[in-house]
């Protein structure tokens, strides 16, 4: 079974990716497809927002952490903290996010996300309500919801192919990485020509 075998040993399902494969791969393999897809990340995760480069990094951590996606969480938490939210945020909001230690304006938001990501059925005017009650504006409103949904994407994409989530410190060296150089100029097959 799977489930035996350490994190190093499994392999994804398709045969022609090794080990160590994730969504690297894929974007390198279909350029057409992830190259749109870069640049959308880029102006949704680093372009101009109400919401932090860091804030919508936890979101997206956040809201692959409650729809329980390791491979997505582990990776964009370490973008967070690399960005500047307190380490560990995330995994204390997943625990219990009534007392992890987050700013209140943020509350009502990561609650939207949270019922976005796990029961978007069950939104209602008054979960918007609250985000705007908390002094949001509609773009900081879009934009989490935006995230989340990249996050659902992410999601289906990493656990469809059956990648391997990275390990805390891989996480967080291609963290640096990735806040250094954003999502567009991560890939080298996406970079602008001079």
């Amino acid at each position: 079974m799977t489930s035996n075998l350490r994190e190093a040993d499994r392999v994804p399902f398709f045969p022609s990716h090794s080990a160590g494969a994730g969504p690297r791969d894929l974007f390198a393999r279909y350029p057409e497809i992830y190259g749109p897809w870069a640049k959308m990340s880029e102006a949704l995760m680093n372009g101009s927002s109400p919401l932090s480069d860091g804030q919508r990094e936890l979101i997206m951590a956040y809201a692959a952490g409650v729809a329980g996606c390791d491979n997505v969480r582990i990776a964009h938490s370490e973008v967070a903290y690399a960005a500047g939210i307190e380490c560990g945020l995330v995994d204390q909001l997943l625990e219990d996010p009534d007392t992890a230690p987050v700013d209140a304006r943020l509350r009502p938001l990561l609650a939207f996300v949270k019922t976005l990501a796990i029961a978007p059925g069950d939104l209602t005017q008054a979960d918007a309500d609250a985000v705007f009650a908390a002094g949001w504006d509609e773009k900081a409103l879009h934009d989490a919801i935006a995230i989340t949904a990249r996050a659902a994407f992410m999601q289906r994409l990493v656990q469809g192919h059956g990648f391997v989530p990275l390990s805390q410190e891989e996480a967080a060296r291609r963290a640096a990485d990735r806040t250094r150089l954003g999502y567009v100029n991560l890939f080298p097959q996406f970079r602008a020509e001079p």
